[in-house]
């Protein structure tokens, strides 16, 4: 296994300082019609820097609750700049999604897109959050900083501070804060950079992943400064925009999630877009249809390479290097420095041989210092110095790892994990409802969708009914894609709903 890391900074602050005092001059953002070089990247990130700090978020948590923009890749470094922790959230998410982080996370301050303040205003009342920042069109840009030559920041965090909050589902259907520091971030960097390897002053990232996402904040935003490259930020996923954005920037990198590529590949502009410039594109954050990478290459001449990774692990654990054989479902090797190994799913000890499924579990220097104020979920995910994944894979001969399931009840829809509880937990909410089952189902564009099976009480409701009110209490991507009133749910020996069953009836 190789050992040997390219350069690791001391925190992603430090790798920012150092891409403006190696390229000032360099094109570091793209966004829409606005740009920074990297000279300017840094004034804007250290002035807003400064401004956190005299607000007391060193040693705190500041919740960024942004889209894609110029203000969440400036507020991203900020945040960390000022030595506190960055707490990225889906700008989709409700209220009642939204409370329980909060309440959580216990923040100093929030940073939010300015059309979000009259929906998420009284919440912030609520919970007494009173340093609540506007950025966006209608507020503030955070780019007034680009001239000015005074600003500069003493005092860059440290290795061991903590870098990132990352929240995520749990079986509990409650999210769970992921503790990273910079230490453990910035070296999955490097061992990122070790088999993806970029060329430095050369590369053309293209970013139309959410950036409250771990997989975009790593392998677009981080990625591209580590490699004093060009990042070009998307507001959203369009199909058109992306194929002109490919062609006009002469992107070099492309990481997507499967929707994406699957979806690119059905618009009627596809076959007709120049992908001469890409040199490879990266996929994540849900497992590849092995159709999907095929046709891509084939119709690209560029190949897809898949990795594995979770928010637990830094985020990531394995990657197919370029040049490596693409195998259909493979995720790649394993990281310099990182182990994994497949244990049996019961005591998960026993560790099993090449060829056999069981749970997945690795460690290395990029694995979580844990949970916040969880520590009996941390105990029951990082024991005897390894993180539990909680997915089942297997191991080829060749050192390859695949995913087969996953151990945990979730599902991934076009990139998101959702976790089929919540809905339940939701659903039950309902006057109406008197039991309510939850499962996440195959589906060709977003790789899951979830569908809902409920049991009423009063004939009169109706499932548009329950979409409305799933509507007002979940993030659009979890609201089921089909829901359905039953007379009864299937129920094991002990009278619980089994949803093992629904899956196999649904499936047949």
């Amino acid at each position: 296994m190789t050992t040997a890391l390219p350069q690791v900074f001391d925190t992603v602050v430090h790798m920012l300082k150092d891409a403006a005092d190696r390229s000032p001059a360099s094109p570091a953002i793209v966004f829409e019609n606005r740009q920074l070089d990297y000279g300017q990247y840094w004034r804007c990130v250290a002035g807003f820097a400064a401004e956190l700090r005299a607000l007391g978020a060193s040693g705190q948590r500041v919740v960024l609750i942004c889209g894609n923009s110029l203000e969440m890749a400036v507020s991203m470094y900020a945040v960390q700049a000022a030595g506190a922790q960055a707490v990225p959230v889906n700008p989709l998410y409700t209220p009642r999604e939204l409370k329980h982080i909060l309440v959580d996370a216990d923040p100093v301050a929030i940073i939010l897109d300015d059309n979000l303040t009259a929906s998420l205003g009284p919440l912030f009342d609520e919970l007494g959050i009173d340093h609540r920042i506007q950025v966006g069109p209608k507020s503030r840009l955070l780019d007034t900083w680009v001239e000015d030559a005074s600003v500069t920041l003493a005092d860059l965090p440290l290795k061991d501070d903590l870098a990132t909050l990352q929240y995520t589902g749990g079986t509990t259907g409650l999210p769970k804060g992921v503790d990273i520091t910079h230490r453990q971030m910035a070296t999955n960097i490097s061992q990122r950079e070790a088999r993806l390897g970029t060329q430095a002053d050369d590369e053309r990232i293209l970013c139309v992943m959410p950036l409250f996402h771990v997989f975009a904040v790593h392998m677009c935003l981080y990625l591209t400064v580590y490699c004093r490259g060009q990042l070009i930020i998307l507001p959203r996923y369009q199909p058109d925009t992306v194929l002109a954005a490919i062609e006009k920037f002469r992107i070099t990198r492309f990481p997507a999630g499967p929707t994406v590529y699957h979806g690119l590949m059905g618009y009627d502009g596809f076959a007709a877009t120049d992908f001469s410039s890409l040199r490879t594109a990266w996929s994540g954050s849900a497992p590849l249809p092995g159709n999907t990478l095929k046709r891509w290459q084939e119709q690209t001449s560029c190949p897809i390479l898949e990795g594995y990774g979770q928010s637990e692990a830094g985020p990531v654990l394995t990657y197919v290097a370029e040049g490596d054989p693409v195998k259909p479902g493979s995720v790649g090797k394993v990281l310099p420095l990182t182990e994994i190994q497949i244990v049996d799913t019961e005591t998960g000890n026993q560790v099993l041989a090449v060829g056999e499924q069981g749970e997945i579990r690795a460690r290395g220097p990029q694995i979580m210092s844990g949970y916040r104020n969880r520590e009996t979920e941390t105990a029951a995910t990082l024991r005897g110095g390894w993180l539990y994944t909680g997915d089942i894979g297997e191991m080829d001969e060749d050192g390859d790892l695949y995913i087969r399931d996953r151990k945990k009840d979730m599902a991934i829809v076009g990139g998101y994990n959702v976790y089929p509880r919540e809905i339940d937990e939701v659903l039950y909410a309902h006057p109406d409802v008197i039991e309510a089952a939850a499962i996440g189902v195959a589906d060709d564009y977003r790789g899951e969708v979830i569908r809902a099976f409920v049991v009423a009480g009063n004939s009169s409701v109706s499932v548009d009914d329950l979409l409305e009110h799933c509507r007002l209490n979940l993030a659009r991507y979890k609201i089921p894609a089909v829901l359905e009133l039953v007379n009864d749910l299937p129920k094991t020996a002990v009278g619980k709903i089994d949803k093992k069953a629904l899956r196999e009836s649904t499936n047949a």
